[in-house]
Order: structure tokens, then sequence, then C-alpha cells
């Protein structure tokens, strides 16, 4: 039995126009190009957002130390526990510096990568 059934020409030409809108050769590589923009710009936010919650748990730990280094110095007025808060704060200024690094590096990577 023959298909007697024509598609529409109109049809036909639309379909073509989508195809050539969707998939020419210009298009795909502007598409990718934004697709990995996108991607760059995602894992520069992890790594930001990685970086913060570093910063956040040096920050407890330093406070922790801080804490427990201010009661027992003034309960027994030794040094030593002087030191600890000397210490706990190089260690956040470490981290603080070393967050603001890792977002400069993350938004100059981000800046020089081509977009499309």
């Amino acid at each position: 039995m023959a298909d007697n059934t024509k598609v529409n020409a109109q049809i036909i030409d639309a379909i073509n126009q989508v195809q050539l809108a969707t998939m020419g050769p210009q298009v795909v590589i502007t598409s990718g190009a934004g697709k990995a923009y996108q991607s760059v710009a995602q894992s520069a936010a992890i790594a930001v957002q990685d970086a913060t919650d570093a910063l956040r748990n040096i920050s407890t730990i330093a406070t922790t130390a801080v804490g427990v280094a201010m009661a027992q110095y003034l309960a027994t007025g030794e040094q030593k526990y002087a030191d600890v808060l000397d210490k706990a704060q190089t260690v956040m200024k470490g981290a603080t510096e070393d967050y603001g690094k890792i977002g400069a590096a993350a938004a100059t990577v981000l800046k020089n990568f081509p977009s499309g």
C-alpha cells in the first residue's frame, strides 16, 4: 500500500529554518563557548564557597582556642596561655589572606575566560 500523504512545503521549510537556527556551526560554537563559561563560573563560585567554609571552620577553631586560653590565663596567669591568643590571631590573619587570594584568583580566572 502506497503512502499518499504529502507534507506541506511550508512545514518542511519551517523545520529546515529551525534546524539552521539551532544547529548551524556558529550557533553550536557560540552555545558551546557559553556553556564552557557557565561551567567555569560555577567552578569559581564553588571554590569561593569552599574557601568561605574553610574560613568559617578556622574561625570557629580559633575562637574556641581563644576562649579556652583566656579562661586558663585568667585562672592561672601563665604566659603560655596568653601566647595562644597571638597564635590564634596569626592563624585567622593567614586564613583571611588565603580567602582573599582564592576570591581574587577565582575572579581573575572568570574575567579572563572567553564568554563566547
